[in-house]
């Protein structure tokens, strides 16, 4: 494997939150590691093939070499393996295909998406995983639980109500913190996230500054409206949050102060809409994803020629 190719595939690691830098990328590979050496190896399977995909398929060389072909196929892979286990070669033949079918669905909907000035983001990722997961109990070398796929597994603390006066102690918060920057990824650790974090700031100082008010944001809403704690310090609410602030100031945004109060309100909804797709896919085998990042950056992406103090990049 060539240098160049070796900087590509690290840079579709990266760009899962939108950072073109290789430097990053290795850094959000070490954190995969950190988590688990399966993780690891999955998210550079998942780029690795997209990336070979998109030069295969004849995508625009630019495109390829920063990355964008990549991200996609990074966490379809690491999402196989969260739920599918890692160790089954099915999941490994799962991943490598939906890898690739995730480059085509990022072609065709870059296409649609083009004239309004939308991105794709990952919502190639989301209906990917939306798809094997919910398909996955329908084949035995797939799904290795005996439950069949309303009862796929749903974070316990999401669904059950909070005991009454139970409140966010110190040690959660700062682990929600983290946590929300690593659950981007799937991974709940909070010294992943530090990991993830670390990655960001040497990509971008604004962009570690912004990722930051993205956890916190998720965080001060999910302690607003008196969200499970179990569930806040494992970031299962505030990931999209630390995405959609990505996006909405620094990315597709010009970063300034509106720009930042609009990533606030940004992150806030996604924190809110979180559990309510959790809700609703659940009967169906399904999971969030990324979805409440992928609706809101996109619904405030084109809110924003309506909007004079804000200008896109």
């Amino acid at each position: 494997m060539s240098v160049t190719l070796v900087r590509e595939v690290l840079r579709g690691v990266a760009q899962v939150d939108f950072m073109p830098s290789a430097v990053c990328g290795l850094l959000f590979v070490a954190a995969l590691f950190a988590a688990g050496w399966p993780y690891g190896l999955y998210g550079l399977l998942g780029s690795a093939v997209s990336t070979a995909v998109g030069y295969a398929l004849g995508l625009r060389r630019e495109t390829v070499e920063a990355g964008l072909a990549g991200y996609n196929g990074c966490l379809v892979a690491l999402g196989c393996a969260v739920f599918l286990g890692p160790g089954h070669p099915a999941t490994v033949a799962v991943a490598v295909l939906g890898s690739a079918v995730a480059v085509v669905i990022a072609a065709g909907l870059g296409a649609l998406l083009e004239g309004r000035r939308l991105p794709a983001l990952t919502a190639p990722f989301c209906l990917v995983a939306t798809a094997v997961t919910v398909a996955a109990p329908g084949f035995r070398r797939l799904w290795h639980e005996d439950a069949g796929p309303a009862a796929l597994p749903v974070p316990a603390a999401l669904g059950a109500p909070a005991a009454e006066g139970a409140g966010l102690g110190w040690e959660q918060v700062w682990h929600g913190f983290l946590a929300n920057i690593g659950q981007v990824f799937f991974m709940p650790q909070w010294y992943v996230g530090l990991l993830f974090l670390a990655g960001l700031f040497v990509a971008s100082r604004l962009a570690g500054l912004v990722a930051c008010g993205g956890s916190a944001t998720g965080l001060v809403t999910a302690w607003a409206f008196d969200a499970p704690a179990e569930a806040v310090e494992q970031g299962l609410l505030g990931y999209s949050g630390v995405l959609v602030a990505l996006a909405l100031c620094g990315v597709f945004v010009v970063p300034d102060g509106w720009s930042a109060a609009y990533a606030v309100v940004g992150a806030a909804t996604a924190t809110v809409l979180t559990p309510a797709l959790d809700a609703i896919s659940a009967p169906f085998g399904g999971h969030a994803f990324t979805w409440p990042f992928v609706l809101t950056t996109m619904l405030f992406l084109a809110a924003v020629p309506a909007i004079p103090r804000l200008r896109r990049v």
